[in-house]
């Protein structure tokens, strides 16, 4: 195989290599502002469903919670009080469960950059290279 010769000086080089360097790192921190916007936009939706959602079941729950009270009082021919408490600790019981699995959503959505940290990681990786 022929070689072949770069007629650049020392000083063009590390010219170019330092406007490559730059143009790099631009890229890498436009990278890092897409990737942080669309994980933000994901993780604002997921919570604007949880806002929501908790809302409206909240308006049906206290709806059912006065239905199940009075049926409690009316078949059973308990206290109200009692009908309360024990409608009331069912309720809060459900929405325990519906609290932890909007939180577990969240948490499973990461606002970390990933794509952003690999590149970086290989870009490290790849200028080291260049200067053996």
């Amino acid at each position: 195989m022929a070689d072949i010769r770069d007629e650049r000086s020392l000083g063009e080089l590390f010219a170019e290599l330092s406007r490559e360097t730059g143009t790099l790192l631009r890229k890498e921190i436009e990278l890092a502002r897409v990737e942080t916007t669309a994980r933000l936009s994901r993780a604002g939706r997921h919570a604007a469903f949880i806002a929501v959602g908790g809302a409206l079941a909240y308006a049906g729950v206290l709806a059912i919670v006065a239905m199940l009270v009075l049926l409690l009082v009316d078949v059973f021919e308990i206290a109200p009080w009692v009908a309360a408490a024990i409608v009331g600790v069912l309720v809060a019981a459900i929405g325990l469960i519906m609290l932890r699995s909007g939180l577990a959503a969240l948490k499973r959505d990461t606002v970390t950059p990933t794509e952003t940290i690999r590149t970086l990681k290989e870009s490290a990786e790849w200028a080291k290279s260049q200067t053996k």
